[in-house]
Parts: C-alpha cells; structure tokens; sequence
C-alpha cells in the first residue's frame, strides 16, 4: 500500500467549510483526504473531491481516501452497509484504506451516540473488534476497499488481529505528537509492515472539550524556539517531527493559508538535536481519549488521559 505520507485531515471540519478546504488542499498538492463517518461530513468531502476530478485537477486513481468504520456499525452484519453508505456520501467506487476507527462497540442502529435515558452512552461489549474484523476483510475481496487497518488501538490488540486476520494490517492511525510520542507501538508497527499515521499532529487545540488548564502543545516553549530558529512555523515544524519519525501526519485545517502552509514540509529538515528536544517533550499526554472508560474494549488506560 503507498499512502501519500501528507494529507488533509477533516475531522471538526465543518459542512459549509470543508468542500472547499479539500478542493484547495487538491490544489496545492496534497493526494491523501482522511475521512470519517462519524465527522459528518463525508458528503461535502466529496463535493469537493468530485468538483476537482470535473475540472481535471485529479483523476479518482490519483487521490488516497481514508475513512473508518463507526462503532455503531461494528456488528459483522452492519460493516458492509457501512462502508457502502461512506462510499455513496464521498461520491467513489472505492477507498484506499477503510479503518476501524474504535475497537469500542456502541449499540447497533442508525444512532451514531446512543444514549440513554440519563444521558449514559449505551455500549454493546458483546460485539468484539476481531469480529469487526473478520466482516471488513471480505470488503478487500469485494472490492469496497483496497486496504484495511485499525486506529485508536493499543499494542494487545493489534497482536489479537495479526492473530486471527487473513488480511494484514495495512496501517495503524493513533494520536502522535511530541507530548505523545508512543515509541513502543510505533516501532512495533514500523516492524511489522504496518505504516503508522498521526492524528492531531498539532496537538488539537480546537478539540470540542479542551479545557483552559490543558496543555497547549502549539504554544510549548521548546516548539516555539525551535519553529523561530527554523523561521517555520509552529505547526510546520510538529508536522515534520511525525515525518521526519518515517510516520503519515494528517493536520487538519480548513484556512487556505494554513493548508498551503502545513503541505510546505517537505522541503526541509530538523536538526538531530531540535528531533530530540522534541521527543524530550513526551508526557504521555492524550488529548483525544474519548470518556468510554467503562467499557471493557477501551484501549487507553485512565490514568493517563489527562497529565
């Protein structure tokens, strides 16, 4: 699988923002869209991707889809569904790379957050992830999808699919920046032949529930110190660190100056020392844990969501 090691992330992206965030990332260059049923907007994603395909800009073939499978729909029965309902929303035959993008299982149904009557999100430990699995390999047959990986996945997890899958794991998406740089899981996948891409490079300081006292990785310092000496900028220089690691880096923007801004890494390179003071910064810090830490398949411990 070649995946584009740059592309555009989409996730808080708003519908009447997000048409045109990835018509001008086409524009200038990128070939890697990542996607999500659960971001809900999938529809404009293809809006834009469809208007660029009809002016000549791309052709289908030169654009890298990712999109990922909700916890709702992880029922063997529900996957195909699924993925069939992402493709008709994006306006394409077929994704590169469809993930699963949690190994929790909510209740089944069109609910994408089922609740209950106090307000308690109603889960379905009774559906296991390898399960989910073994419905999205017959996607690669089918032809819906050309790879499949997981994301948001610890290390036991990714061994339990290696264990029973048929397909392999073609890629593992997991929240990557200096505040956490999970050296042990990425060396593993990197050994492994499963290639590796960050979310939230950037640290998500827009995330829907950051709070005041939360670290604010953009604004750290070491980052801004290293940024000026490189006469980058802040978000430039996270976004080479997840590169320059041999990992994927999806920085979502939908500012047209920011999306040229974050595809213009690639023409350079950090010191040895400013890849260290970066790596110095890990403190296990995850921003994107997801309040599921009653259900038995979370895979993050508790303990270290918040530092």
């Amino acid at each position: 699988m070649k995946m584009p090691v740059l592309g555009l992330g989409t996730w808080k992206s708003k519908p009447g923002e997000v048409t045109n965030a990835v018509k001008v990332a086409l524009d200038v260059g990128y070939r890697h869209i990542d996607c999500a049923a659960a971001y809900g907007n999938e529809p404009e994603v293809g809006l834009g991707l469809k208007a660029k395909i009809e002016d000549g800009t791309v052709k289908r073939e030169d654009v890298f889809i990712t999109s990922k499978l909700w916890s709702n729909m992880h029922h063997p029965d529900d996957v195909e569904g699924a993925c069939r309902e992402t493709l008709q929303q994006l306006g394409v035959e077929y994704l590169d790379l469809y993930l699963m993008h949690w190994p929790m299982a909510y209740q089944r149904g069109k609910e994408k957050f089922p609740k209950d009557a106090n307000g308690k999100f109603i889960i379905a430990p009774e559906i296991h992830y390898k399960d989910t699995w073994i419905a999205m390999e017959q996607l690669v047959g089918g032809g819906l999808c050309k790879a499949i990986g997981v994301s948001n996945f610890n290390l036991s997890m990714i061994q339990e699919i290696q264990s029973i899958s048929k397909v392999p794991i073609s890629n593992l998406q997991i929240e990557l920046h200096p505040y956490l740089t999970q050296d042990d899981l990425v060396k593993y996948c990197q050994d492994n032949n499963i290639s590796v891409t960050a979310y939230s490079p950037l640290g998500s300081p827009d995330r829907p529930w950051v709070k005041e006292t939360d670290p604010n990785l953009m604004a750290d310092p070491e980052v801004v110190r290293i940024a000026e000496a490189n006469q980058k900028s802040p978000a430039q220089v996270l976004i080479r660190f997840a590169l320059q690691r041999g990992v994927n880096c999806i920085p979502k923007s939908v500012t047209p100056s920011r999306i040229k801004q974050n595809f213009q890494t690639l023409d350079f390179e950090l010191s040895a020392s400013d890849m260290k003071s970066l790596h110095d910064l890990n403190r296990n810090y995850r921003g994107c844990c997801l309040s599921w830490v009653d259900h038995p398949h979370h895979p993050f411990p508790s303990d270290i969501s918040v530092q």
